[in-house]
């Protein structure tokens, strides 16, 4: 088996959807010898700034020293990214035999267990990767869209972090936030710590519930610890109960990044007697370098990708605009899938600019007709690209909405503006 042929047998299982639940994986870890009860990793679950949090810790490890693994999704330019080694991609050769270790697992599932999804395979192939075949000093594991049913949660977490709680896949998770908070707080288990930003309150009192339940200790934003503007104000200052940790600067723009680089540095300290390397100047040197593909991304000083895709991240990307750039004159392009609150994110989208609607090659993308009225449109996200390329615009570029879009888009502007 060559990578093309592994990465089309895992795309392939892309057509048996969204299966909710654990016994498939518990079933087939089970085959493979349970390679995640050998995995010393953290547990990032929520709705907003999950992938914000993983490349934060990754950062800060890697600079400290340690060799780290992530898991995340979806991806932006390359698929290996969704399991990667100290931010560098899988080595293709290592894809294709994790493929060929687990293709016949997955293939032999007992039928009243039903198939395996696609999502179900390549958390597999995590955890018997950094488990068994590529043995890491910490893995930082993103859960998908869930929690107590998500196929991420079949291992004991050093911590488990949770950035923000919102309304999102609402017809798996939940109608409220509070029925979305217990789905996501269920990966908690006996004695894990918990640290958390969570801002709603129902939310956040089902967090509290289920880690009284469970006897986990919780560490709040806001409450045990916080990352505030320094009093020269050209830097951040971390606080908690033990420590004070001053010029801390961050490679991502946008004050919704603070509570997620707190959260970072909040859970980083409380695993540093089991990561003694773990300093001061690795803490910083980590978020002055955490840069993630796609969110808050300026490919130009004038052109910014984000994958904002649902009203919490819209909220937060129409702050940063406005608290960044509202001199400017702002130009935006949106694109999503068919399950988002589309006329409500667009309405927040036009305070800060003008803003113009497409479509994009992918299975629920959101046809143009299905735009709400009132919102110029591009049939092909590829001519509007065109204006972004002028070199003396004074003008502000946004591309914004499915990270599924943001993904086909980046690989648009680096192919014809490669600089």
């Amino acid at each position: 088996m060559n990578y093309q042929e592994a990465l089309t047998w895992i795309h392939s299982r892309l057509k048996f959807g969204i299966k909710p639940g654990i016994q498939r994986m518990a079933w087939m870890l089970d085959q493979l010898g349970n390679p995640q009860e050998h995995i010393p990793a953290i547990h990032v679950v929520g709705t907003n700034g999950k992938g914000s949090v993983v490349n934060n810790l990754q950062h800060i490890f890697t600079a400290a020293g340690y060799h780290v693994g992530t898991f995340t999704s979806p991806y932006i330019v390359d698929f290996r990214e969704r399991i990667s080694l100290d931010g560098q991609l899988m080595p293709k050769e290592d894809l294709v035999t994790c493929v060929e270790l687990v293709k016949p697992v997955v293939e032999a599932l007992p039928a009243e267990l039903e198939v395996a999804t696609e999502f179900e395979t390549i958390s597999l192939m995590m955890f018997l990767y950094f488990g068994r075949l590529h043995s890491v000093d910490l893995a930082v594991i993103e859960a998908g869209m869930g929690g107590r049913d998500d196929s991420t949660n079949l291992f004991k977490a050093l911590a488990v972090v949770c950035p923000s709680i919102g309304l999102d896949h609402q017809a798996i998770l939940g109608r409220t936030h509070a029925q979305i908070a217990q789905n996501k707080a269920g990966v908690l288990k006996k004695g894990e710590s918990l640290v958390m930003a969570v801002q709603q309150e129902e939310a956040r009192q089902a967090f509290l519930e289920k880690a009284q339940k469970v006897g986990s200790p919780v560490y709040q934003w806001q409450k045990d610890f916080s990352l505030m503007t320094s009093e020269n104000e050209k830097s951040l200052v971390f606080r908690n109960k033990e420590t004070s940790l001053s010029d801390i600067e961050l490679a991502m723009p946008g004050q919704h990044q603070v509570s997620n680089a707190a959260l970072a540095i909040e859970t980083a300290l409380l695993l540093k007697k089991s990561y003694p390397k773990l300093t001061d100047r690795a803490i910083r040197q980590g978020l002055a370098t955490a840069r993630w593909q796609g969110r808050t991304e300026l490919l130009r000083p004038n052109l910014m990708i984000d994958g904002a895709h649902n009203k919490e991240s819209i909220q937060a990307l129409v702050d940063l605009l406005k608290e960044g750039y509202g001199d400017k004159t702002i130009h935006i392009l949106f694109a999503a899938i068919d399950t988002k609150p589309v006329t409500s994110m667009l309405k927040k989208l036009a305070e800060v600019g003008q803003v113009m609607v497409t479509t994009f090659p992918y299975h629920n993308s959101l046809a143009l007709s299905d735009y709400p009225q009132g919102y110029e449109q591009a049939p092909d996200f590829k001519t509007w690209l065109d204006q972004v390329y002028e070199p003396d615009s004074g003008d502000f570029y946004l591309i914004t909405g499915s990270l599924y879009f943001i993904s086909q888009v980046r690989k648009e502007l680096l192919k014809n503006s490669p600089q």
